[in-house]
């Protein structure tokens, strides 16, 4: 069954002026985390909500996913806090409550992936919500697109046989981590599947962690001079 929810008027236009804020500030950003992005993550989420039995407050979502990557850590020197210091003086300055703040800051501080062995669960439906929304779009043929826009901007390499995947313990070492693109769809992409927190979530990813399956098998054929083969 679907659920719809419904905001507020004031509600709906902090949304709309965070929208034109987090637009001017990533629209031409180049590494995949740029404002198409957040509005596909805004859109997952919002899909997801109306599938869940509890749907969760649409202004906390929408917020926290608009406001997700606006100083992701891995452009700033690695600080989980820098997304919630920019999001908490936004918000502020909109008026929105301290409690709405706080929420939002959480969703932000513990939305990445840390690493195949570090935790980074969500503790209410709004950020598992906004969580799913943005691991989705780590998958698929937009997945993969991203994983080489990233790859391109800090000069990596697209494939080295020699050097295997990581299994990274704690997010430091998921942090450091300067490994060739292929290495993480194995050390990243290929274990978001097991980590969606909805059902409509790990429905969506299903299909595409399929498609990165098949894109990696007609990567190493071609790689391999095999696809030609008789």
């Amino acid at each position: 069954m679907l659920k719809e929810r419904t905001m507020t008027e004031e509600q709906t236009q902090i949304v709309e002026r965070t929208e034109s804020f987090v637009k001017a500030k990533l629209e031409k950003e180049s590494t995949g985390h740029d404002w198409w992005h957040i509005l596909r993550v805004r859109n997952n989420a919002l899909n997801i909500a109306r599938h869940e039995t509890d749907p969760g407050d649409l202004f906390i979502i929408q917020l926290g996913a608009l406001l997700h990557d606006i100083a992701d850590w891995k452009f700033n020197g690695g600080d989980l806090k820098a997304g919630s210091v920019v999001a908490t003086k936004w918000l502020t300055e909109q008026a929105v409550a301290p409690a709405v703040i706080q929420h939002v800051c959480d969703i932000i501080e513990s939305i990445s992936f840390k690493g195949a062995r570090a935790k980074s669960a969500m503790k209410t439906i709004e950020g598992q919500i906004v969580q799913d929304a943005d691991r989705l779009d780590a998958l698929g043929a937009i997945g993969i697109a991203r994983a080489f826009a990233y790859g391109g901007h800090f000069d990596r390499s697209i494939y080295e046989p020699d050097v295997a995947p990581e299994t990274h313990n704690t997010f430091e070492q998921y942090k450091n981590s300067k490994g060739h693109t292929i290495n993480h769809f194995y050390e990243k992409l290929l274990l978001l599947k097991d980590r969606m927190n909805t059902k409509a979530g790990r429905t969506i990813a299903e299909q595409r962690h399929a498609y990165l399956e098949g894109f990696l098998q007609q990567f190493f054929l071609e790689w391999n001079g095999e696809d030609w083969r008789q």
